[in-house]
């Protein structure tokens, strides 16, 4: 489930850029636009992707033009006879949803890595194809997570707070001390393209090891960044710094949990910038609580966003952040365009640039 790394720059390259039609789009173009496969969008996606959608002249669209999602019932409206939808990933398809979107649907396209917002098990029950994008977002999501380490580890949003509100007083000894990477041990949970890209940003911090756990050894992986494969437990019990970078699966649901914690060193730092779902959000409150762990930076949660009474946010030893891990705009348009050209190349039958295999 986890994926190996890939040549990133080619990649934004092809997604970025609209695709070049084989012969016949000029007459494409010129058809009537009640002939054109209908598609739906389900969101106001960055600018890069739309102007593809734009200038194909291959499809007829209908946009969701919001920033925050289309309501259910008018989504399952909107989807009604469509031959394409390009969606993110607040939109849950379902059963209920393909049923309403009838036989015409052939191809989807999310613009995300993650997909388990989708019933893939529906989706290939109707031989509907599937296209995400992976890999445009490895970059962003790197950085983020190192971002959100040291901000956690170096307790840089109570500092601010202090400085703010007039907490800021005489040089004290152990004041808003934090922990540091040098010297440390790194561990990583999913050593797939953006764990090792995490890996790669952390080591100029002299960081001491590198150790990480997946469904199996990944040798190649892990030659790239000197990284010792370990189990589960000795992840726990060996790092100072524990980076979950796992796909959210039945076999991850709520892993990180009081058997985790329990284990880990009462100076260690979780940081989660996959999905919310691999937490279990109560235990790990009662780690942060009760000083079993040191702290912890979330970009993901169950559910989002977390509710402002959630417990979570009345710990300073938790940063928690609005699932930003992508937000960049270089990436947001790479992501947009590859969702794009994803379902153009599925509506013509062809290869999608990346498309999950069901």
């Amino acid at each position: 489930m986890w994926c190996s790394r890939m040549a990133l720059p080619r990649l934004q390259r092809i997604a970025v850029a609209p695709l070049n039609a084989a012969g016949g789009l000029t007459s494409k173009v010129q058809r009537e636009m009640s002939t054109l496969p209908r598609v739906y969008v389900t969101r106001q996606i960055p600018p890069e992707g739309l102007k593809i959608l734009k200038d194909s002249g291959q499809v007829q669209f209908e946009l969701w033009d919001s920033d925050d999602p289309v309501p259910r019932k008018e989504l399952l409206q909107k989807v009604k006879g469509v031959d394409g939808l390009l969606c993110v990933l607040t939109e849950k398809i379902d059963a209920e949803l393909l049923d309403a979107a009838g036989p015409n649907l052939k191809v989807l396209s999310t613009m995300s890595v993650g997909f388990d917002h989708l019933s893939l098990e529906e989706l290939k029950k109707r031989g509907i194809r599937v296209g995400y994008t992976p890999d445009v977002l490895t970059d962003a999501v790197a950085e983020l997570t190192v971002a959100l380490l040291l901000t956690t580890s170096r307790r840089l949003i109570e500092a601010t707070h202090e400085a703010k509100t007039g907490g800021w007083g005489t040089w004290r000894t152990l004041w808003l001390c934090g922990h540091e990477l040098a010297n440390s041990t790194v561990g990583i949970f999913g050593l797939g393209r953006i764990g090792v890209a995490i890996a790669e940003r952390l080591a100029p911090f002299k960081v001491k090891k590198f150790i990480y756990t997946d469904m199996a050894p990944r040798p190649e992986l892990a030659s790239a960044i000197n990284a010792e494969f370990v189990s589960f437990d000795e992840l726990a019990k060996q790092s100072d710094f524990l980076a979950v970078c796992c796909a959210l699966t039945p076999e991850t649901k709520e892993i990180c949990n009081k058997n985790l914690f329990s284990k880990m060193k009462n100076t260690s730092i979780f940081i989660n910038t996959s999905r919310g779902g691999v937490v279990n959000q109560e235990d790990l409150y009662e780690a942060l609580s009760t000083g079993q762990i040191a702290g912890a930076g979330l970009d993901v949660t169950v559910p989002e966003p977390l509710p402002t009474s959630h417990p979570l946010f009345t710990l300073k030893n938790c940063v928690i952040l609005p699932h930003i891990a992508s937000a960049s705009y270089t990436t947001r348009n790479a992501m947009s365009s590859l969702a794009a050209n994803n379902l153009l190349l599925g509506l013509r039958g062809q290869p999608m640039i990346k498309e999950l295999k069901l």
